[in-house]
């Protein structure tokens, strides 16, 4: 396999209208094989800009063959759209659906092998495509966000959470009389004294410096609003009909911030018998943005699984045979733990 130094690409700059609004992104080909060539639709979490990890994952996938579009969804990064910095999980699952007809109309590009990719809340946004859009080959859901009120209770705290339902309150009010969603920040150094969504040092440090370094256009805040729409987002009446769309699901070993018992209760539930979970062990939610390491093993499993699945169509449409299955529990040895659905 190509490794994410080897990889060579022809990279682009795209743009394409979601519900009117003009979302861009980087189309990445491959020089690994032939088109039409299989795409990975990627887009980010919570404030993400299309610079944050995913190019990293990309230059793994590219090396096996694959394009990737990255793309900004409305209100972030390089995408048109107001309010900046709102966070609607509907439109943003629009977006993602209109980025995959938007790749239907690229000639060196297989309609026929499409595949979902999303990370923390895009995790989330990718069961729920892929579970909508039958024009979905594949799904890849990494730490996902399953259930946004349950997460926020969890990470906030009795105390707090009560705290972030009385800001929402007044917000919900002044929007009523007509005023702006006010700011809430993503994350804050010191959260005990800085009400924010994700009460957590860890992603304030790890943002800070992936902005510094590679994605300038990333902002750190959210409207108030986007976080009341968080507390109402849910896959689990999703993932049900995710009946055989083959799906990898990636859970960090003690994940608590999107909760990991939660994460593998929604994989739980999904009825594809053409389903893996790969839990990565001792491995945080963060370190899977700051450790190198620990993205190369995701990234590096991931590839390897999308080779099989949309690489190897003939084998991915039958199953695949019990001397693959014991090759790849073997990888997964080498690797870390994993569950087989």
């Amino acid at each position: 396999m190509a490794t994410a130094e080897l990889a060579r690409v022809r990279k682009s700059q795209v743009e394409f209208k979601s519900r009117g609004v003009t979302c861009r992104g980087d189309l990445w080909l491959p020089e690994r094989g032939a088109p039409p060539y299989p795409v990975v639709v990627m887009a980010g979490g919570w404030c993400y800009v299309k610079e944050i990890v995913m190019p990293h994952y990309a230059q793994f996938f590219c090396g096996e063959g694959l394009a990737v579009l990255m793309f900004d969804y409305r209100n972030l990064g390089a995408s048109d759209g107001e309010p900046r910095q709102h966070l609607d999980p509907w439109a943003q699952i629009e977006d993602y659906r209109n980025a995959i007809s938007f790749v239907e109309t690229v000639p060196e590009l297989d309609p026929a092998r499409i595949v979902v990719w999303g990370i923390s809340y895009s995790g989330g946004h990718a069961l729920i495509v892929g579970a909508i859009d039958r024009r979905v080959r594949c799904i890849v859901s990494n730490i996902p966000v399953v259930d946004g009120h349950e997460s926020q209770r969890r990470v906030h705290g009795e105390r707090r959470f009560a705290q972030l339902l009385q800001v929402i309150a007044e917000d919900r009010a002044r929007r009523y009389r007509g005023e702006p969603s006010g700011r809430l920040p993503m994350s804050a150094p010191d959260p005990d004294q800085v009400l924010c969504t994700w009460p957590f040092p860890e992603v304030y440090s790890a943002f800070d410096a992936i902005k510094r370094a590679e994605a300038p256009r990333h902002e750190h805040w959210s409207t108030i609003e986007s976080t009341e729409l968080l507390l109402t987002y849910t896959v689990f009446p999703y993932v049900t009909r995710i009946l055989d769309t083959p799906t990898l699901m990636l859970v960090a070993e003690g994940d608590n911030i999107t909760s990991w018992d939660l994460e593998i209760a929604a994989f739980n539930l999904i009825p594809s018998p053409h389903k893996e979970l790969f839990i990565i062990p001792r491995t945080s939610h963060m370190s899977l943005y700051t450790e190198r390491q620990r993205l190369e093993i995701a990234a590096t499993y991931t590839a390897r699984w999308l080779r099989e699945q949309v690489l190897q169509p003939t084998e991915a449409a039958v199953g695949r045979s019990d001397g693959r299955r014991g090759a790849a529990r073997q990888r997964g040895a080498e690797a870390g733990r994993r569950s087989r659905g």
